[in-house]
């Protein structure tokens, strides 16, 4: 059973228990035409009930000097990374490499899997008292507001979310795509980053970019949701099946181990495992809300 309420036009759920949080999460995962389990949702998980503020905006500009602030950092970032990136790259490649190295972007980060999301939203210690929150975008139901060519791009190409290359050969420069008209004043766009590294691989990433750096998604989100309240949900986790949560994606073997693969992931997953839990959290449950496990001794 899950608490349901609308957030600024965005259903939200609250599950009480593990069960109902996995029931939630692959909701509408299933596809009638292909008789599979093809989730058209993309997921992002949060420690924390945050909007989907990315990094640009976090800076706290201005919205009018956003487009001068992301071309002067990202100038920058090319002129003096020069010794790590191939120079001739794409500047979707570089944008995807910019954002991987916490360069403040437009982008934001999502996953295919809600298991990897669910790591994020429970894999910051100090914040195990306090929700999480994973969200949940239909970015198939999402193409159908892009401008008519780059629909065309994704039809051609039999792809649900565009990739680097689909985008580089379009649009040389990133700003170009400010130019597209459609329907709507701003739109989405999700794509593949490039095989950069494990980290990228093993989280199964993608990343959404809007068509206007002063744009945000949340707030696209929200006005679409009056008419089209499927195209994104929010999935609560209360800090009452937290680590629940976080014990059993460990024993999945969903750690910083296997997601950021190098000493820093290895460090950080044996320091979480051997970090013991805090006192004032209140047990976990073994049946439905409201029974108590019985301990064990």
């Amino acid at each position: 059973m899950a608490v349901r309420r609308r957030r600024r036009g965005i259903e939200e759920r609250a599950p009480r228990s593990w069960e109902s949080l996995l029931k939630n999460l692959f909701k509408g995962s299933y596809n009638q035409e292909l008789g599979r389990f093809r989730s058209p949702f993309a997921f992002r998980g949060t420690s924390g009930r945050y909007d989907l503020q990315p990094s640009l905006h976090r800076l706290k500009h201005q919205a009018s000097k956003l487009p001068l602030i992301e071309r002067a950092m990202f100038r920058n970032f090319q002129k003096y990374a020069y010794r790590e990136v191939d120079p001739n790259a794409s500047e979707w490649k570089w944008l995807s490499i910019a954002q991987h190295h916490g360069l403040p972007t437009r982008l934001l980060d999502w996953t295919y899997s809600p298991f990897v999301a669910l790591h994020f939203a429970t894999n910051e210690l100090d914040k195990m008292e306090g929700d999480g929150l994973i969200w949940m975008v239909d970015f198939v139901y999402c193409k159908r507001f892009l401008p008519p060519n780059l629909q065309s791009i994704l039809g051609q190409n039999f792809a649900q979310a565009f990739s680097v290359d689909m985008l580089e050969k379009t649009f040389a420069k990133i700003w170009d795509v400010e130019a597209q008209k459609g329907a709507l004043v701003e739109f989405v766009i999700f794509f593949e980053p490039p095989s950069l590294d494990p980290r990228i691989v093993n989280q199964f990433g993608l990343f959404s970019f809007m068509n206007r750096p002063d744009a945000r998604l949340d707030h696209w989100l929200e006005r679409l949701s009056v008419q089209h309240p499927d195209i994104a949900q929010r999935v609560v986790i209360p800090a009452s099946i937290k680590w629940e949560v976080r014990d059993k994606l460990d024993q999945m073997n969903i750690t910083e181990r296997v997601l950021m693969p190098g000493l820093d992931g290895l460090s950080t997953w044996l320091k979480r495992w051997y970090t013991p839990k805090a006192e004032n959290v209140p047990p976990a449950t073994a049946g439905p809300p409201g029974i108590a496990s019985k301990s064990k001794t």
